[in-house]
């Protein structure tokens, strides 16, 4: 049976594509303002049957051979790959994002991260033998122990709207590799994605009831996911505020939790700077999902003496930077999510006006007058008590504030409630990795705004709870068991 239904997408449950109990609901292109697709608005019910569902099924595959769950990751990866461009199409028009990025960062990462977990990594390791003596406990002897790796249960994934393909797929991936189940409830705005995701993996082998899919505007769906009984561990990508009521929910059940929440990137930029590698660098946040994303470099700390040079520069980066149809070769900059998240965006660049900062945006910048666009804006002139430079914006928007001393910079870096990924310009390689260890912040970006994409990844204070990525994913999708015997 296949996910398209004459009405619109079905959910994906139990391994059987099932029509929504509550009917279906438009996805927006936000770039054209057109329908894209209907999603499916899942019922409580169908929420918890998915969660029974993955339940089932987790006994058998957990038993599965490391390899032959491997084999299955491979086989999806493929599949999504030999789909690249009907995949970066649907997710072009449900996100907005640039033709390059929904290829590149968006279905690319996503069949990345399959190939990724589809190698088998030892799942267990000796600990040191340990030599017990004499006592209530026993005779003397020499104790042996193993440590073992095991798989949590059901996980439900609920996964953001800035990226239905990198996002989802580095929860599910690592969390199959391992042994669990998995319950996706995807982004209300950009849902139809990962059901092709779905379609992939059931294609690939998964068995009936390992991959579930249920999704709905109504926060019902993702807190009965949340809270069902079946379900072992959330792992959620989103806003701090969501992330905080999960993690209340999580906390009275028990409940193993990956959360990957807010970001407030500091840049820390440096006399002695490559000025424009740091230009370019924060300038991502401006082109990259316009802004929509947690790891951006948005709040800009410039030493003195280069502050001003460094707000001209980027006003001019932001400023010849082609805003527009994403469907277009050359746009670099496409439309945020929604006409609410565009008012919310516009919102913080009035906010920033009131409270002193200068806002520098092109004035003859014409924007297209269909879809949900917002131009790149640097706030200069801020001062780190501002609420556009302590709120998370999540849009083309980049406030800067100066400093003087190399303690007033990492002090400034370190005053906010986030603590995702902060970044650290200087041509002084030692002062750039000496500041970069005292920046409370879960990972530091020098002199560029890349990734290791097997370094941990994860936030401190507000910006999260757990590290994934790589192998770190694999640590945080299982429990581990020790197994000790006499030697």
């Amino acid at each position: 049976m296949s996910g398209q239904g004459g009405e619109g997408q079905r959910l994906f449950v139990g391994g059987a594509w099932t029509e929504p109990e509550g009917g279906h609901y438009e996805v927006t292109d936000p770039a054209t303002e057109e329908t894209v697709g209907r999603a499916p608005e899942a019922s409580r019910e169908q929420a918890l049957a998915a969660c029974a569902a993955a339940r089932e099924a987790f006994g058998p595959w957990s038993r599965t051979a490391p390899e032959e769950r491997a084999a299955v990751l491979g086989r999806a990866a493929d599949i999504i790959r030999s789909r690249l461009e009907p995949y970066a199409s649907l997710a072009r028009a449900e996100t907005g994002a640039t033709t390059g990025t929904a290829r590149g960062m968006q279905v690319g990462v996503g069949a990345a991260r399959f190939r990724r977990y589809a190698r088998v990594e030892p799942a267990e390791w000796a600990i040191p033998p340990q030599i017990n003596e004499a006592g209530p406990m026993g005779k003397a002897g020499v104790m042996g122990a193993l440590a073992v790796r095991q798989p949590v249960g059901v996980v439900a994934c609920i996964t953001s709207y800035n990226n239905p393909w990198a996002n989802p797929a580095g929860k599910i991936a690592p969390a199959l590799a391992m042994g669990n189940t998995v319950v996706v409830k995807p982004a209300p705005q950009d849902p139809l994605s990962v059901y092709r995701m779905a379609e992939a993996l059931e294609e690939a082998g998964a068995p009936p009831g390992v991959v579930n899919v249920v999704c709905g505007q109504a926060v019902a769906v993702g807190e009965t996911v949340v809270g069902s009984p079946d379900v072992d561990m959330v792992s959620f990508t989103g806003s701090t505020a969501v992330g905080q009521r999960i993690a209340e929910v999580c906390g009275r059940a028990m409940k193993r939790q990956l959360m990957e929440l807010g970001g407030k990137g500091a840049a820390v930029v440096f006399d002695d700077a490559d000025l424009a590698s740091a230009v370019a660098g924060i300038g991502t946040t401006f082109s990259f999902y316009s802004g929509q994303i947690c790891t951006a470099p948005t709040r800009v700390l410039a030493q003195r003496r280069v502050y001003d040079r460094l707000v001209g520069e980027l006003a001019g980066y932001a400023g010849r930077l082609k805003v527009g149809d994403p469907r277009e070769r050359d746009t670099v900059v496409g439309p945020v999510i929604s006409a609410a998240h565009r008012d919310r965006v516009e919102s913080y660049i009035e906010l920033g006006r009131k409270e002193g900062a200068v806002v520098l945006a092109p004035e003859e910048r014409r924007l297209p007058e269909r879809g949900f666009y917002v131009g790149p804006t640097v706030l200069a002139d801020c001062t780190n008590d501002m609420r556009v430079a302590r709120e998370e914006i999540f849009g083309p928007v980049v406030v800067v504030i100066p400093f003087d001393e190399e303690d007033e910079g990492v002090a400034l870096a370190n005053d906010s409630d986030y603590g995702l990924i902060d970044y650290v310009w200087s041509g002084d390689v030692a002062r750039a990795f000496r500041v970069a260890r005292r920046l409370r912040a879960g990972g530091v970006g020098i002199n560029t705004v890349g990734r290791n994409m097997e370094a941990p990844f994860g936030g401190f204070k507000k910006s999260g709870v757990g590290r994934d990525v790589g192998s770190y994913a694999l640590h945080a999708y299982s429990e581990v068991q020790a197994i000790v015997w006499p030697g």
